[in-house]
């Protein structure tokens, strides 16, 4: 049979082979010899155009192209409903030019079919895997790929067009980091119980926007097998999970948030992934995704396996996933899950257990230049999104320019300041004034790096109990201390990611298999912080001095830190106009302060813009500013000795 045309895309055909007349498997291919080059190479950034299955037409003929990466294969052929489960009907082919690549064409194959790979490899072990790069997968615990289609119609213009303010660096970041499955359920007590992404996006947006957050940050949505992993240990880098429905029902979800003006992030873990048998873990029969070397491919912490990103080819398929969320979801960002881990190859390991570098350290050489890359391509093909680091060590220059010898991430999360606040916080007030330095330091390295503060998910679990309950004192205290807490970051310069539930005061810990507290907001202590949370989020958004100049020298001052005993900290935050500078106040004891004396500079009036001690947010109400107090001490320097009340346990804000 003489070889057809090639089509308009550049697709070519080889030769074309049928298995029977019925079930025929056509060699047909997608890439091209730069596309084989670019992969080989670890360059090769679009990888979901080429690989997975597809919906294609091939001499008239509709059916799906199949391509999969399987180097040390013997055979691969493609299984399912559609040839019950059969090893032989449906081979692929593998191509000539030893790219360990195998692919082909099933006609009449529809949208929705379920599959695996059946992969001989190496000592001819057989084994049945998963697509690395499926769009859609069958829900667990079933495991099988599905065929499917990415056509959406995206309503979402407005958003794409102007979100380059909304995600800049001089922008408000307020965060709100989600697990989606337990955010809300069906039934409460049914870990097996799921709302759907449509019934998600009913519920999830208007609330994120009642509350003021800029942006969602999403738990990882990519398609993993079990649920107490919370979607860390993935197998589907390129498929939203089936857990709530399908591609588009998250393309719905994301269309939605943007429509009201919020940003999306995923979390996304390229740097480790599970062993379970339909996953990447010796895909082969032999380390093809993974390092060989379990010195450098086993995660202990996590008992998963560490991607070799020396391999050109899984340098291609990590940064092809990342890319791929931008590009056909939209999404406004990644947070990159264990970086130190990626970094480091003593990390988690004693003597013995690690090799260092050909340099002697002990940085991984090969996880530093991917990464490098990763940002890189991200910022070029989508300059107006970021990237943002969880790194808990002092690495330096995570979130500089990699020109600049960074590592390119547009932010990092603050670990220090976390552990350093929190640790404040738990403190029985009376001690707090031994412990400021503690506190203060975080401004010591702020302007290392552009950070986030978060209090994430991992704060309020495993035992740590949730956020109210750290605070020290009975009931009203620890409100007051919650609600100061969540004053003092707001305040302090950098992004904000608050875990769902922290905003009302959850008085459990996170349960994955549950969801939110709820019912807490029948009572009037958790409603109202809740309000104040959402002041907060307001205040963050309507005063420039809180974002305009948050990761520069030029938008913090200490006013005042020579009250320990009494434990009173002030401090300035400046924006672009020196009209819109707010001065904080925090008490951290339970003692009121009455007719407190403070000097400042530049203006003489200023009011009170946020007290978080009011009867509205379930404080006192007692102790606040109508009106305050204002005399010169030297009217040539513009310097003013403020007269204001300091409420117990409370932060202001004047204006």
């Amino acid at each position: 049979m003489a070889e057809p045309e090639k089509t308009d895309s550049g697709s070519r055909y080889e030769d074309i082979h049928f298995v029977d007349s019925t079930k025929a498997v056509w060699n047909y291919s997608l890439f091209t010899e730069e596309d084989i080059r670019n992969f080989q190479a670890g360059t090769h950034y679009s990888l979901y155009h080429l690989f997975g299955s597809r919906p294609v037409t091939v001499l008239d003929t509709e059916g799906y192209y199949f391509a999969v990466w399987a180097p040390n294969a013997t055979t691969v052929s493609v299984k399912g409903n559609f040839n019950d489960w059969n090893n032989d009907t449906h081979p692929l082919y593998v191509r000539l030019d030893r790219s360990g690549i195998w692919e082909g064409f099933i006609p009449h194959m529809k949208k929705g079919e379920v599959y695996k790979y059946c992969i001989q490899g190496f000592e001819g072990k057989s084994q049945d895997k998963g697509d690395p790069f499926a769009w859609f997968w069958e829900r667990r615990p079933a495991t099988a790929s599905i065929t499917w289609e990415l056509n959406y119609q995206w309503n979402d213009k407005n958003w794409l067009d102007n979100r380059k303010q909304h995600n800049a660096l001089n922008a408000p970041w307020s965060v709100y980091e989600v697990h989606l499955a337990s955010w809300m359920r069906p039934d409460r007590n049914n870990e097996e119980s799921y709302n759907s992404y449509a019934v998600i996006r009913e519920r999830l947006v208007p609330y994120v926007k009642e509350m003021g957050f800029t942006h969602v940050e999403l738990m990882p949505v990519m398609e993993h097998p079990f649920d107490g992993s919370w979607g860390y240990q993935g197998t589907g880098y390129f498929a939203p999970t089936s857990r709530f429905g399908d591609p588009q029902g998250f393309m719905d979800l994301v269309n939605a948030l943007h429509q009201e003006g919020i940003g999306v992030i995923l979390d996304w873990v390229p740097s480790h992934f599970p062993y379970d048998s339909h996953g990447l873990y010796m895909f082969d029969g032999t380390h093809t995704y993974e390092y060989a070397d379990m010195r450098k491919g086993f995660h202990p912490d996590w008992n998963s396996y560490i991607f070799n990103y020396r391999r050109g080819e899984v340098k291609s398929f990590l940064i092809s996933s990342a890319r791929y969320w931008f590009d056909k979801y939209h999404i406004d960002g990644i947070r990159v899950d264990a970086v130190s881990s990626m970094l480091k190859l003593n990390y988690s390991r004693s003597t013995g257990q690690w090799e260092p570098n050909e340099h002697g350290g002990d940085g991984n050489l090969e996880a530093i230049a991917f990464i490098k890359d990763l940002n890189e391509t991200i910022f070029r093909d989508f300059p107006d999104v970021q990237t943002i680091a969880e790194e808990a060590t002092d690495w330096p220059g995570v979130s500089r320019p990699t020109f600049d010898d960074g590592l390119g991430f547009g932010m990092k999360w603050m670990m220090g300041w976390m552990h350093d606040t929190l640790d404040y916080f738990k403190l029985d007030p009376v001690y707090r004034e031994y412990h400021q330095d503690q506190f203060t330091f975080s401004m010591m390295y702020y302007y290392d790096e552009n950070f986030m503060l978060p209090l994430s998910h991992d704060e309020v679990v495993h035992g740590k109990s949730p956020m109210l309950y750290k605070m020290p004192g009975d009931d009203w205290q620890k409100f007051a201390n919650l609600r100061l807490l969540y004053a003092y970051m707001f305040t302090h310069p950098g992004g904000k990611l608050l875990f769902m539930g922290n905003e009302f005061g959850q008085t459990s810990e996170w349960n994955y298999k549950s969801e939110l507290d709820w019912f807490l907001l029948q009572y009037d202590s958790h409603k109202l912080l809740k309000e104040c949370v959402k002041d907060l989020n307001h205040l963050l958004r309507n005063e420039p001095a809180l974002y305009e100049n948050q990761f520069n020298i030029y938008g913090f001052e200490w006013v005042d830190l020579n009250h320990r005993a009494e434990s009173v900290i002030a401090y300035r935050r400046k924006g672009k106009d020196p009209e819109n500078d707010l001065l904080v106040i925090l008490n951290m004891t339970p003692v009121v302060r009455r007719d407190w004396k403070i000097q400042v500079s530049g203006k003489e009036k200023w009011k009170e813009v946020f007290n978080s001690d009011d009867k509205k947010y379930w404080g006192t109400g007692d102790v606040y500013n109508p009106d305050v107090i204002s005399s010169p001490i030297d009217e040539k320097e513009k310097t003013f000795e403020l007269t204001v009340h300091l409420p117990p346990l409370g932060a202001v804000v004047f204006k």
